[in-house]
């Protein structure tokens, strides 16, 4: 008989990334995936932990599944899972309880309490953990981009952060390996990889004298790869070294997931960030210019303890000085066992709300405006799918458009002009 399983994956590209990985462990052993909310055998909700959102929708979605099918087994993995095991462990209908670690085992475990009728909880401190634990994904349903998982685990303690108390401390994929995974996915068709960890400018400070351009270096080497892009980095991997060995590689995508966080110093000292707001506009000036059109994104936390109307007027004015090509806004939320969450002077509701709501405004404007200025120009744009005769893809600076060709574009990198602004943009595919 037939064995299903579904995964919920909330929160970042790295729990997309391990959620696909353990798809592949199920089709390996003869499961099918089917939709959340359909009947299933198996639920699997991949946790995040960064807002109380998610940790809501996880006891929303294990509710939920258990009225699907009150004999199917589900199991929570992931940075809730971690934090708060016992917590987890006593929702009701919880059966396998997985931290962040050890998700290679995750058919054993879930056959094991399906057998003996017993809940299970493996979940472990991560203290001492120091090896990097390799899951491979190559079975992306995406044909043309693959996440490549290559670091894990965070040493900042930023006091608003619970990450590095749910993914312990950083662990680096070997270069080799990295390599071995990128041919195997070249191989497989895809053009592109974007490098993902839970901080991955911390990549190789556990390896000794290896570092993140060390691996793009690596990985530019592999033929059928023809772009890579990274998630979010911080500010102090920008050197001119850095980006003219990165533009040597003529591979790495001028687009730059550029952690902030707030525009005002007091602020940034207050959430233990490693940077001021004058080092900040120092790196974004150093990838433009050798990338002058590179597309800079950052987050910005609006009503974090203590911060004035002064430190908020520091943000607003940091992403006309940046020229954002887009940012996301978060209103600063609580999270338990932070020093954050202790802190005097918490903000109003309210007062997080239209903060919000005037920088979102505020990023819209620059992001037109930046969309503008790249109509000037010409782009290369890989597309990754199609829709009744319209092909959508991005450019290398992450600007998403679209264009109809009768000619089959997909996973197919063309030179394009960009006709008009908008949340996807027209363009225009150039002869060769």
């Amino acid at each position: 008989m037939e064995k299903t399983f579904s995964i919920l994956t909330l929160g970042c590209k790295v729990n997309q990334y391990e959620s696909e990985a353990m798809s592949e462990l199920f089709e390996s052993r003869g499961y099918r995936q089917v939709e959340n909310d359909d009947f299933s055998d198996v639920y699997i909700v991949n946790t995040c932990t960064v807002t109380n959102l998610s940790d809501r929708k996880s006891r929303q979605f294990i509710r939920k599944s258990k009225k699907n099918n009150p004999n199917s087994v589900v199991a929570v993995v992931g940075c809730y899972s971690q934090v708060s095991p016992e917590e987890v462990k006593s929702i009701e209908g919880v059966d396998v309880v997985v931290g962040t670690t050890d998700r290679n085992r995750i058919v054993d475990l879930i056959e094991e309490s399906k057998k003996n009728n017993e809940k299970i909880n493996i979940v472990k401190d991560l203290k001492n953990v120091r090896e990097f634990a390799n899951t491979t994904n190559f079975d992306s349903n995406n044909r043309t981009r693959a996440y490549m998982k290559v670091q894990d685990g965070c040493n900042r303690f930023c006091t608003y952060c619970i990450i590095p108390f749910a993914r312990g401390p950083i662990r680096s994929r070997t270069i080799e390996d990295s390599v071995r995974e990128a041919r195997t996915l070249a191989d497989r068709g895809f053009k592109e990889i974007v490098l993902t960890g839970i901080h991955i400018g911390s990549f190789g400070m556990d390896l000794g004298d290896m570092r993140l351009i060390d691996l793009i270096e690596a990985i530019a080497e592999v033929d059928g790869i023809e772009r890579i892009r990274l998630s979010s980095v911080e500010p102090i991997i920008i050197t001119d070294d850095f980006m003219e060995r990165a533009v040597k590689t003529g591979k790495l995508c001028d687009h730059f997931h550029l952690s902030l966080q707030s525009g005002s110093n007091n602020i940034l000292k207050a959430m233990n960030r490693r940077y001021t707001r004058e080092d900040y506009i120092e790196k974004a000036n150093i990838i433009r210019n050798y990338m002058p059109h590179a597309g800079l994104t950052a987050d910005i936390i609006v009503g974090f303890p203590g911060e004035s109307q002064e430190d908020f007027e520091d943000s607003m004015k940091i992403v006309k000085e940046v020229g954002f090509s887009r940012i996301h806004v978060f209103k600063y939320s609580k999270r338990k066992n932070t020093k954050a969450a202790v802190m005097k002077n918490q903000i109003d509701g309210n007062v997080k709300k239209e903060r919000s709501e005037k920088l979102i405004a505020l990023g819209e404007e620059y992001q037109e405006i930046f969309e503008r200025e790249n109509m000037k120009t010409t782009q290369s744009v890989l597309f990754e799918e199609e829709h009744d005769g319209v092909y959508y893809g991005y450019t290398t600076n992450y600007i998403r458009v679209k264009a109809k060709s009768e000619e089959d574009l997909t996973n197919k990198i063309k030179k394009v002009k960009i006709l008009d602004t908008g949340e996807i943009a027209n363009c225009e595919v150039l002869g060769e």
